[in-house]
């Protein structure tokens, strides 16, 4: 098998942004209803959605530049866990029927990128350049 190690920080990179552009769709839906409104969701936003709005926006931002990211990620990882808790698990238990799919994924990738860091391109590796990316693979 071929070693891939070299390309993990672009993957995580990839993974990084692409995630935390989903995550920022979720926030234009909420305030600028694009690119629909949520559906079910009354308007003015309740003050919950405010600021879980509020958290996508500067989270969603500061994830998909690489900047803060680690705070970010775990600030992000939280609202999801909050998001599934308060708003799919009552619901139901299982979480293809209760919608939340989505919450769940988002939780645990912020909160695997919080601790693995931003990968390549990433501003955080731009301003604070002495902050070792540590992998996966190195020893324990």
């Amino acid at each position: 098998m071929p070693n891939t190690t070299k390309w993990t920080p672009h993957i995580l990179a990839i993974l990084r942004i692409v995630t935390a552009l989903l995550f920022l769709e979720h926030a234009t839906m909420k305030f600028f209803q694009f690119p629909a409104a949520i559906p079910g969701v009354p308007y003015p936003l309740p003050a919950i959605m405010l600021v879980a709005g509020a958290i996508e926006i500067v989270a969603g931002l500061l994830i998909t530049a690489g900047f803060y990211t680690r705070i970010a990620a775990f600030i992000a990882s939280g609202e999801m866990a909050a998001a599934y808790w308060m708003a799919h698990a009552p619901q139901g238990f299982w979480p293809a029927l209760n919608m939340g799919e989505a919450a769940i994924m988002f939780c645990f990738i912020f909160l695997y990128i919080a601790f693995a860091g931003p990968g390549s391109w990433a501003l955080d590796n731009v301003l604070r350049p002495s902050t070792k990316q540590v992998s996966l693979t190195e020893g324990a």
